[in-house]
């Protein structure tokens, strides 16, 4: 019979620092040394809370920044968890060249990446087909390839993000409507109160940057900040819309 491993005695968060080991690139025209969020050469972050949210604008590095991470707890390119992996396996270029500090190393967990989404539920499809249709009372009884996108993704969330370990998600409002992001906020805020879980996120979305006593991040071109989601342009941006949507189309449409 294998042996059960304990939960931590330690409370999160468990993946303390990462940091760029820019001794070790000789080359910093090569992708993917080339993307914004490093043009620095002095990426580091530091995680003080137990959810640490990541904003940014489009292609400036956030999901790869995510995906190093998965990468060193041992997670799927496409998603997934340590003991269940879908995508490649091995170490990207990025996470070779990170270097990540941990208390204590934390493997236990599951990643979630909205783009890759389509090919995980397919994935699941493919085990249940051949470990027999009970395979799906781990997602809550059917395939996820039968449900909408919203649906899957929220049924993901309930059925394996949950208990002690890390929980990596890459642009969960992707496929979650204003109402839906409020279910999935929920699940953050139980994780969050066991202190036995720790959360990161990547996100567009102004309703997660907001959840209260996260680390917001701002990753750009200029190197790595911290905010509020006050602060953020999405939140800006949003807020001059709904102050007054037809005055605020009629300047779109007029530049």
């Amino acid at each position: 019979m294998p042996t059960m491993r304990k939960p931590s005695r330690l409370r999160a968060p468990f993946l303390k620092r990462m940091a760029l080991m820019t001794e070790a690139i000789d080359d910093w025209s090569r992708y993917p040394f080339t993307i914004p969020a490093l043009a620095d050469r002095s990426f580091e972050l530091e995680f003080d809370k137990r959810v640490t949210i990541f904003a940014g604008p489009n292609g400036i590095g956030k999901s790869s920044i995510i995906e190093v991470i998965a990468d060193n707890c041992g997670f799927g390119t496409y998603g997934g968890s340590r003991n269940y992996r879908t995508g490649g396996d091995g170490l990207s270029q990025l996470s070779r060249h990170m270097r990540l500090s941990w208390l204590p190393r934390m493997s236990k967990g599951f990643y979630v990446r909205a783009e890759t989404l389509f090919a995980f539920n397919e994935q699941v499809d493919r085990l249940a087909e051949a470990s027999g249709p009970d395979f799906y009372d781990l997602y809550g009884g059917r395939s996820l390839t039968e449900r909408s996108h919203g649906e899957a993704f929220l049924e993901i969330f309930r059925s394996k993000i949950g208990g002690e370990g890390i929980f990596v998600l890459d642009e969960p409002e992707a496929a979650l409507s204003p109402r839906r992001q409020m279910d999935f906020l929920k699940i953050v805020k139980t994780l969050d109160e066991s202190e036995r879980a720790q959360v990161i996120i990547a996100t567009h979305s102004p309703l997660i940057m907001a959840y209260p006593d996260a680390d917001l991040f701002l990753i750009g071109a200029e190197g790595v900040s911290k905010t509020s989601f006050a602060e953020t342009d999405h939140f800006k941006l949003l807020r001059e819309f709904y102050l007054d949507p037809e005055l605020f189309l009629d300047n779109l449409f007029c530049d």
